[in-house]
């Protein structure tokens, strides 16, 4: 742990937490874990996962960070990790199998700084499924060091206190979650908020635990949340959004509502974060410090100081004379059909742009027609329109054989708890 031992590291509306009080409850947590090698963090409050997270890592054990908290995605995760178990601080229903309940006073013991092995694999993030099945991305404390002073410096413009304040609405178990609120705490001079604010109205009231302007690390999801409420936030120090892309309009219409800049965040759970921009007035992409992109026929490789190999992601880039970088989408996002091609990303930015539709996705379906045709399909979340009307509307922008063949209009979009929409669950939408 970096610090001097009185700095705060998380705060609410009770207080704040000092490093001593947290490395001594790190200690006390790591004496009483059961003996294992992976543990599911299913922790709640961001500072107990903090506390939870450290003390598996003193213990040399590996925390595993599933894409997501379902009983099903759990139970998998235990299966695949032989001596495994969940540690959490809530009791959950149904409760996971070879659950560890995190005691409501934390232990404390006294002894030297928690210290971990650089080398040592302190995490397994998974992939969200976005696009296929999870994959699982193991993480070194190295790398982790690597990574968060990249970030550091992707923020730093943005700073102006000895320790800022974090407000994250991402869950830490996610890898952006990882990055913005349990690593920059631990390794940079941050404090995080110990909750995580899911409405508007709870986002301002965290935010206002702050002793100082704090950075505000969210997604479009919840900022299109923030500014649609009209809700009153507090002076900020920025604005951080990530897993999904930011729309121009959002990210302009959001600065101007609350007078601080937001700054997007491009990376994923295989590289972290890897460039920054400002979103409302650039459409290129600054790599952190480090960072190198090589394009290749089936996406880019990118090569960072907190990678050990090369990382080849689907996404196609284009770079910029100036060390910059355009995104151009994903190979599997890419659509040939009757000869014409288009993009399922700008497909989606057309159905979202029909007037009415409050949410929506396009997406190529996995069984061909009679043709050998992989046809088109969509989501809309559209109250009052009927899916007929919106294939009209996109009629006027989109090539017929780019239409969706399947349109259906549904309550709310099945996306995670970052926003991001598992395909498994869009395709069982439209199969329903």
């Amino acid at each position: 742990m970096r610090g001097d031992a009185g700095r705060a590291i998380a705060f609410n509306g009770a207080g704040v937490v000092t490093q001593a009080q947290f490395e001594a409850e790190v200690r006390g947590v790591a004496a009483a874990l059961p003996d294992a090698r992976f543990a599911i963090n299913l922790c709640e409050d961001r500072y107990r996962f903090l506390v939870a997270f450290c003390a598996v890592a003193l213990r040399g054990q590996t925390t595993l960070l599933p894409s997501s908290r379902a009983a099903a995605v759990i139970d998998d995760a235990l299966a695949q990790h032989p001596l495994s178990y969940c540690i959490g601080d809530a009791a959950l229903d149904p409760l996971p199998p070879r659950f560890w309940p995190l005691p409501a006073e934390l232990p404390r013991l006294d002894g030297p700084s928690p210290q971990v092995e650089r080398g040592g694999c302190v995490a397994i993030g998974f992939t969200s499924g976005s696009t296929g099945q999870p994959k699982p991305n193991p993480k070194r404390w190295a790398g982790f060091e690597a990574s968060t002073a990249q970030n550091l410096a992707a923020l730093a413009d943005l700073l102006h206190a000895p320790v800022t304040p974090l407000v994250a609405t991402v869950p830490p178990q996610h890898m952006y979650g990882m990055e913005m609120s349990v690593l920059l705490p631990l390794l940079a001079p941050f404090a995080v908020h110990t909750a995580r604010p899911f409405f508007p109205d709870d986002v301002a009231r965290a935010l206002a635990d702050a002793p100082v302007p704090p950075l505000l690390v969210t997604t479009p999801v919840h900022l299109r949340a923030l500014v649609a409420a009209q809700v009153v936030l507090p002076r900020l120090a920025g604005i951080v959004s990530a897993t999904a892309p930011l729309p121009v309009e959002l990210a302009a219409a959001a600065e101007a509502r609350f007078g601080c800049e937001v700054r997007e965040l491009f990376g994923s759970t295989e590289t972290c974060v890897l460039a920054r921009r400002r979103t409302a007035c650039e459409s290129a992409w600054t790599p952190l410090p480090g960072v190198r992109l090589a394009p290749q026929p089936d996406g880019t490789a990118v090569h960072a100081p907190h990678l050990t190999d090369p990382v080849v992601l689907a996404d196609l880039v284009e770079l910029q004379p100036d060390g910059r970088f355009i995104l151009c989408g994903r190979n599997a996002d890419l659509l040939e059909i009757a000869g014409k091609r288009a993009s399922l990303g700008d497909l989606t930015r057309k159905l979202l742009a029909v007037p009415g539709v409050e949410d929506g996705v396009v997406v190529q379906l996995d069984d061909a027609d009679a043709a050998g045709v992989r046809r088109i399909a969509a989501l809309a979340v559209a109250p009052g329109l009927a899916p007929e009307a919106i294939v009209q509307a996109m009629r006027m922008q989109v090539d017929p054989v780019f239409l969706p063949r399947r349109l259906r209009c549904v309550p709310v979009l099945p996306r995670n708890e970052t926003g991001k929409l598992p395909r498994h669950a869009v395709l069982a939408l439209l199969q329903a």
